[in-house]
């Protein structure tokens, strides 16, 4: 399914007319989480890089000392990877359901129905904090299909959660 473009685009139906069906409106995540995911990335690999090289090179020699690029290639791959896979991430509220999108390689589209939500929590780390984000976690009856939205601003976190639990509320009064 071709998630990307707004608009209105043809659905086929069970008997094989098309149906109009205005396509959902995403909303993308901020970018504080890439300039969080990016940070710790350089947290993490520039100590191993130094912590790698400078020991080698001083008690092995040089040639050895190349290996401390490993983490350094590690770091120069990451980097792009990670502003592909924030870009990837997408969410979508619909009049009956969530749509969470993401993936790179394998592009994943969860339907989460409002009526289905048991709970739906916001949770944010000390990282998360400090860089003045939240995550909205959705906990659904069946534990397969929990799903989590990251790196929302925290203001938009509490929105996004008394909403669906507004909606679920309302949807679930009928089972």
């Amino acid at each position: 399914m071709e998630t990307g473009s707004r608009g209105t685009r043809g659905i086929m139906g069970t008997t094989g007319s098309t149906e109009s069906e205005p396509e959902p409106v995403w909303t993308g995540l901020p970018p504080g989480l890439l300039r969080m995911r990016r940070l710790l990335l350089v947290v993490w690999l520039v100590p191993l890089t130094l912590g790698t090289g400078l020991p080698l090179g001083l008690l092995a020699g040089p040639g050895w000392a190349a290996f401390a690029l490993l983490p350094l290639a590690l770091l120069l791959w990451g980097w792009p990877m990670l502003g592909r896979n924030w870009r990837s991430w997408r969410y979508a509220e619909r009049a009956d359901d969530l749509l969470i999108s993401r993936g790179v390689l394998w592009r994943e589209e969860t339907v989460v129905p409002y009526g289905r939500m048991q709970l739906v929590e916001v949770t944010s780390g000390p990282v998360e904090r400090h860089f003045g984000l939240a995550s909205v976690q959705l906990h659904t009856a069946a534990a397969a299909t929990d799903a989590r939205i990251p790196g929302l601003d925290p203001a938009e976190a509490e929105r996004l959660r008394d909403r669906l639990t507004e909606l679920g509320e309302a949807r679930s009064a009928g089972l």
